[in-house]
């Protein structure tokens, strides 16, 4: 959850925003809830579902409370909190999953996308703990200290006999003695997007095919909406102060056909700024400082045919606002199955690339 509620759902009725599931049009419901700091509101065609509405959202909010207590950094029991405060723990199959994805992007991304550099957050004041303003030599110590670099590739292949692991098992053999820094990690990049591809699941395993699902401003979508149509979504426009989801919007485009997942991420809602300069809340892992640069939100859209496409989204929006934008739009249209809307800012005009299928109106 890295990723800021930048993405506007602007077909589904807002009025129900408390926990509840209201009808709609031709077999179409809202359903709609509280979960990870935040509303989800989820429209599905009911029509041929083999549960009630009801069903859905318990099931739903099940999921949800599951991904809080397993991969949360702010809920203080969950299962990645108490391996952060150096506790051994028995991973579930969503830690191991999720691990091991976010290892690949990180691989795939040579180090721009770095789960294991969550202690580079904190003391920027971004992540699980206060902080603000390191030093270079807090920088260079933390950098030195963290990063997917010093972890093994896949948690699952450490992992003791009665199936715990603590923070030095993750550390690659011959650099958990070297380096007795511990792993922290911070799946804030993957995790929102994992949670919608894991309500999505749920939803085709019930029968559900016309859906859209928003937790938290990322999104998955697939079939038609009410009418009959794509889905219609909007992009806020990414401007400091416009913190209220939908107030301002840059521009509305429509879902590809078939199932995609789409995010948004940007630096205007969670900055700070110190003796007249902002620092963004990206963080470039390989150099421990945060981004300068022109680039202001970056929309992708994953319709590429794999599994996971919000997490995929979720991940290569993070991407994005680390490179910047030149080599971001280069990264966008070298990956079949990837779209991309880029605002950045040109001498105080804030203008938009688009990628070859990506309309914005």
């Amino acid at each position: 959850m890295k990723t800021l509620n930048t993405i506007t759902m602007l077909l589904v009725a807002s009025a129900a925003l408390l926990s509840a599931v209201s009808c709609g049009k031709s077999g179409y419901v809202s359903i709609t809830g509280y979960a990870q700091g935040g509303n989800y509101q989820i429209t599905v065609n009911s029509e041929g579902a083999s549960v009630p509405p009801e069903s859905m959202k318990h099931s739903i909010d099940s999921i949800l409370n599951v991904v809080d207590f397993s991969l949360s950094g702010y809920n203080k029991e969950s299962l990645l909190s108490k391996f952060n405060s150096g506790e051994t723990i028995v991973p579930d199959d969503m830690l191991v999953d999720i691990y091991s994805r976010s290892y690949d992007f990180w691989k795939d991304s040579e180090g721009v996308l770095d789960v294991a550099a969550g202690p580079l957050f904190d003391i920027w004041g971004f992540g699980f703990t206060e902080g603000e303003m390191p030093s270079d030599e807090q920088v260079a110590m933390t950098l030195s200290g963290c990063g997917m670099r010093r972890l093994v590739p896949d948690m699952d292949d450490v992992l003791s006999a009665d199936g715990t692991l603590a923070p030095k098992d993750l550390v690659l053999e011959g650099l958990a003695d070297d380096a007795p820094v511990l792993p922290k990690l911070n799946f804030n990049a993957v995790a929102q997007g994992y949670s919608v591809d894991l309500v999505a699941s749920y939803l085709y395993s019930v029968g559900v095919h016309d859906m859209l699902i928003n937790i938290g401003g990322e999104i998955f979508c697939d079939g038609v909406n009410p009418s009959g149509q794509a889905w219609t979504l909007g992009i806020d426009k990414p401007e400091d102060g416009n913190n209220v989801t939908g107030a301002m919007v840059q521009g509305v485009f429509h879902s590809p056909s078939g199932p995609c997942g789409i995010v948004t991420s940007g630096n205007y809602r969670k900055f700070y700024v110190k003796d007249g300069k902002k620092y963004s809340h990206s963080i470039d892992p390989r150099s421990g400082y945060p981004v300068s640069h022109s680039l202001l939100s970056a929309t992708v859209i994953a319709t590429d045919g794999g599994d996971f496409l919000s997490t995929k989204a979720d991940a290569l929006a993070t991407i994005c606002m680390v490179l910047g934008l030149e080599q971001a739009s280069a990264m966008v249209e070298s990956m079949p199955g990837i779209e991309a809307c880029l605002i950045y800012d040109e001498a105080g005009e804030m203008k938009a690339w688009t990628s070859s299928s990506f309309v914005l109106e």
